[in-house]
């Protein structure tokens, strides 16, 4: 596909701009999908999908129920209450649906109760592994046969899971692998929680690269999976409370290491921030002009630039949970120094000291117009974000061999 260019409109541009820098400006090639037709409105608007559709959702899990709503079902099932917290250790201190394994509870009726409480919801179609053994991507599929894919990194001191929300995304940004057949679904809060307990799993039988340590287990979670979280919200909140819950109520984790991203819907942005869940806050923002990022992000016709980053500034100021920035650096696309300047701009006028940019090198497909920025441009780009006061950190991408790294998850069999 042949590329497209324009020239940048010099009124969306900083004044600080020099004549020289002006005449070496790059030039600007227009977001456009390759090898696949983007649904649009009959206004010719890329379409949006907030709502699920209505389908068959999966059966109930335990880990859909608090833990009261548990006590409440092993009652309705006959069963004295205390059975209710002896089946969640099971399954969120063992990672364990295993009946074998349940010798606290009574022979009699043991599997018929766990088949009950613990429905199958993911089936492991394809696993794969990078070279070092570092970082795995699973392929799973749904109970309806919809397929989804989370993406398991070892890192020094710690252990991350990029989970996914929904089977496929409503966002609709032709840039992302996963938007291109539109939303299937929003997964459960069970299917959700299910990733993250069959990793811990994975990481109990010593099958993530060389342990640090024993009793390994998933450290940190980001919601930058397949889907929009804050489009799935209620499952998405219920899931990381089933994270940070203590055991056995949950998975005891930290709510500092569970990061939730969105492309910015603002009022679900406005809403997380009144959670007082003290979670890391990530906005998808990819550019910092509305003339670019309408094209780039669709929501952004929605709701503009300058909306999406007075949420962010207001989630800091009522948690105190300094904002992240994620921002895919495409080559000729949203790289140029001036948007640099222009995002730092808009991020200082809102304070000091609130928000952290994280530029990462978009994924390179060979031919295509979606490709990393250059390194030059890359450390450019950062070095005029530093030198604005704006602290920023070059993300580490992983998995780019396996498709596992940011916007190649498409669940492809």
């Amino acid at each position: 596909m042949t590329s497209q260019t324009r020239t940048p409109n010099p009124e969306s541009q900083p004044p600080a701009r020099t004549a020289a820098g002006a005449a070496q400006e790059r030039p600007q090639v227009l977001p456009t999908a390759e090898g696949w037709e983007q649904q649009r409105t009959p206004e010719g608007r890329p379409l949006l999908q907030f709502a699920s559709p209505r389908v068959k959702q999966p059966p109930q899990h335990l880990a859909d129920l608090s833990l009261e709503e548990r006590q409440a079902k092993a009652k309705e099932l006959g069963l004295p209450a205390f059975r209710a917290k002896q089946l969640s250790t099971h399954y969120f201190q063992h990672w364990t649906t295993d009946p074998e394994a349940m010798s606290d509870l009574p022979k009699a009726g043991r599997e018929e109760l766990v088949g009950q409480l613990f429905p199958p919801l993911l089936s492991e179609v394809r696993r794969l592994k990078t070279d070092d053994g570092n970082t795995i991507k699973f392929l799973w599929r749904l109970f309806d046969g919809a397929l989804v894919e989370s993406v398991l990194m070892r890192y020094p001191g710690r252990i991350t899971l990029c989970v996914s929300s929904q089977a496929g995304c409503g966002m609709n940004c032709p840039f992302c692998a996963t938007g291109q057949a539109g939303l299937t679904r929003n997964m459960s809060t069970a299917e959700i929680v299910d990733q993250v307990v069959a990793a811990n799993r994975l990481i109990a039988a010593g099958e993530l690269g060389t342990a640090e340590h024993d009793d390994e287990r998933v450290t940190n979670i980001v919601f930058m999976g397949m889907g929009e979280p804050l489009a799935n919200y209620k499952r998405v909140m219920n899931a990381v409370h089933r994270f940070v819950d203590p055991v056995p109520m949950g998975l005891g984790m930290s709510a500092r290491n569970i990061t939730v991203s969105t492309v910015g819907l603002v009022p679900a942005i406005r809403k997380l921030a009144d959670e007082d869940l003290p979670v890391t806050f990530a906005l998808s923002l990819h550019a910092p002009d509305d003339e670019l990022r309408d094209e780039l992000i669709p929501v952004n016709n929605r709701w503009k630039v300058d909306e999406a980053l007075d949420a962010a500034h207001d989630y800091y100021v009522k948690t105190g949970r300094r904002v992240s920035i994620e921002y895919a650096l495409i080559k000729d696309m949203n790289d140029h120094a001036w948007r640099a300047a222009l995002l730092a701009k808009k991020l200082n006028q809102r304070g000091r000291g609130w928000v952290h940019v994280n530029p990462i090198p978009l994924n390179p497909t060979p031919g295509s117009i979606w490709t990393s920025s250059e390194r030059h441009v890359q450390q450019e780009f950062i070095e005029t974000l530093r030198a604005a006061g704006v602290p920023t950190t070059l993300r580490d991408t992983r998995g780019k061999e396996i498709d596992g790294a940011c916007g190649q998850l498409a669940a492809a069999e």
